[in-house]
């Protein structure tokens, strides 16, 4: 896990010129497995008569363990004379900026450091033999699944929903973890005592082999973090033993029925936990999950059940990058027929009625829905919400 000396600089930086441009040049290494957001800031300003007083700050999603040349091009503000300047390397570790790494000196300029009007500008380089940084999953963005879970899906629960409560320090609890990124991401973001996933299906036995494909170090897995094959309808802890539950993408899909499942929640979270959960919706057109065999809007409510079983039988999927794991035709059906066809309205009824206290709700909607005959009998707020993120505070009483 990241501490305080996650990150250092190697010797002092010193002045280059590239492009004609003069270019502040030093080499950052990060000695954690994983630092997570980190930032690199460069204050300049004049040795005798200030000219300059700045911060330039350069922000990244995370950096594996290596080392990596960073540039800074100064701005044409620079002008000729001598110079100071203060660098500073920081992290967030914990839920807080840790800064890990200073440096500072002077340097003179023979004329000024570029054109004027030139503004300053950062670059950074992976040095061998480490990962280049375009690699990296928050450089491939939002249709890589791995950026989704480690990058994506982790700071939506810990900082958006969850707005960074201190009780995610404490005990965690994921129900239906699936291959267990998400955990991973969280329990290194969040420093916590402890977090554990659990999942009948086990698809968090394929984590080591989606971190080495995502190039995050195997060490980088904290001895917080565990896995069980435990079903949510019975979960095999003691009465108020978490701080916090999360549950993503997961109680749509437990054969059955939920609700079993949610009175679970109840029991093993403490009273004033915090609960969030993000269930797929039936009836949008993200809640099917059958995206990989049609783009047609709300095809799983217009066609029949054997006209759709047919499809999915029938035609090849178009795969969607689900780090490594590509189920057949087949599989898909049966998740398709085990869905709960979870509505807003009455998950809200629901959760009020476990005294879930609603805290943040984010909900994503459908830019336009156009009814045809078929869709004539669904409510327009169940065609219409896409997504729904919901945090709550358990109002159940202690003891």
């Amino acid at each position: 896990m990241a501490t305080a000396a996650a990150m250092a600089f190697e010797g002092a930086w010193a002045l280059e010129t590239a492009d004609g441009r003069a270019v502040l040049a030093g080499v950052l290494r990060v000695d954690a497995p994983v630092a997570f957001v980190p930032a690199v800031r460069l204050h300049l300003s004049g040795a005798t008569a200030v000219q300059s007083d700045s911060a330039h700050t350069q922000y990244m999603g995370w950096l594996p363990r290596g080392r990596y040349r960073v540039r800074a091009f100064l701005p044409g503000e620079c002008t000729a004379g001598e110079w100071h300047y203060r660098v500073e390397a920081a992290h967030r570790e914990a839920m807080a900026d840790a800064v890990a790494a200073r440096g500072e000196g002077r340097f003179a300029l023979p004329a000024p450091a570029a054109p004027a009007g030139t503004p300053f500008a950062w670059s950074f380089e992976t040095l061998a033999p480490g990962v280049a940084i375009d690699n990296l999953s928050w450089k491939r963005g939002h249709a890589d699944w791995f950026f989704r879970h480690f990058d994506h899906a982790a700071a939506t629960v810990q900082s958006y929903m969850l707005g960074d409560s201190p009780k995610l320090r404490g005990r965690i609890l994921d129900v239906g973890c699936g291959d267990g990124i998400t955990d991973l991401s969280l329990a290194l973001r969040t420093g916590c005592e402890e977090l554990v996933g659990v999942d009948p299906f086990r698809g968090y036995e394929r984590l080591p082999a989606i971190l080495r494909e995502n190039h995050v170090p195997e060490d980088a897995v904290p001895k917080s973090l565990r896995f069980l094959a435990a079903d949510a309808n019975r979960l095999p802890f003691t009465d108020d033993r978490f701080d916090v539950v999360v549950s993503w993408g997961s109680v749509e899909h437990i054969a059955g029925g939920y609700l079993q499942a949610l009175r679970e929640i109840k029991r093993v979270l403490k009273p004033d936990g915090l609960l969030f959960i993000h269930p797929g919706l039936y009836y949008s057109n993200f809640g099917h999950h059958l995206g990989e065999f049609s783009s047609e809007p709300f095809f799983h409510l217009k066609k029949s059940r054997e006209e759709l079983r047919r499809l999915v039988l029938e035609t090849p999927p178009a795969y969607i990058d689900r780090s490594g794991e590509f189920a057949p035709p087949e599989q898909y059906w049966q998740w398709f027929t085990e869905l709960n066809p979870i509505t807003v309205t009455r998950f809200e009824q629901e959760l009020r009625a476990l005294e879930f206290e609603p805290w943040r709700v984010a909900i994503r909607t459908e830019g336009l829905v156009e009814y045809t005959p078929e869709l004539l009998a669904y409510p327009m707020q169940d065609l219409a919400t896409n997504e729904l993120y919901v945090s709550c505070v358990s109002r159940k009483k202690s003891g």
